[in-house]
């Protein structure tokens, strides 16, 4: 009997994106019931937290962080909590911590690079989320970080970047001033 619970909590734990083992121990000592409600009803919809609720998530958040600091993933929430309230230097700054605590982190580098991709800081984020391909451990984590690989190469090819129009701006620019002065310009007496 207790080898088959063994076999199934092995082919079982391939489907969450972090291993049950990890997962188990750090969180649930660190994060309260109003803290777990209130990033549940993140994951599934953002737009469904009130500005207060937006607040008190991050308050939580943050005490969860200076009672265990050495957690990342309590890190990467926090980034991704400071997203969803639209505070993006603080996101970014607490995802880059994240990704430096961590550097093997599959969810830090998943979630920064996505922050990134967002931001159209595409060269960046194709950095991290092909080191998240690389740490995935599993099919769901594989498969994410190939999505995500796949949008950001979408995004360059279209030149959807920060960026990715100079060269197309100083053209139509220089076409206006152009087409502007020309239009200006003194019709000379007895010209055809």
């Amino acid at each position: 009997m207790k080898k088959i619970a063994e076999s199934y909590l092995s082919s079982n734990e391939e489907m969450f994106i972090v291993p049950i083992s990890q997962t188990a121990l750090a969180l649930p000592a660190v994060l309260d019931r109003e803290t777990s409600n209130l990033l549940t009803r993140m994951f599934r919809d953002p737009r469904s937290l009130e500005p207060a609720d937006r607040g008190d998530l991050i308050a939580h958040l943050r005490a969860a962080l200076e009672i265990a600091p050495e957690i990342t993933e309590i890190r990467v929430m926090l980034g991704m909590a400071l997203c969803v309230n639209l505070q993006v230097q603080e996101a970014m700054e607490e995802m880059r911590d994240a990704v430096q605590m961590t550097p093997n982190s599959f969810i830090a580098r998943l979630k920064f690079g996505e922050l990134l991709m967002r931001l159209r800081v595409c060269d960046q984020a194709a950095e991290h989320t092909q080191e998240a391909v690389r740490l995935a451990s599993n099919f769901a984590q594989a498969e994410l970080a190939r999505k995500q690989a796949a949008t950001i190469r979408v995004m360059l090819r279209e030149g959807i970047e920060r960026g990715g129009y100079k060269a197309l701006l100083p053209k139509v620019l220089r076409f206006h001033r152009k087409s502007a002065s020309a239009s200006t310009a003194p019709v000379l007496a007895g010209s055809k």
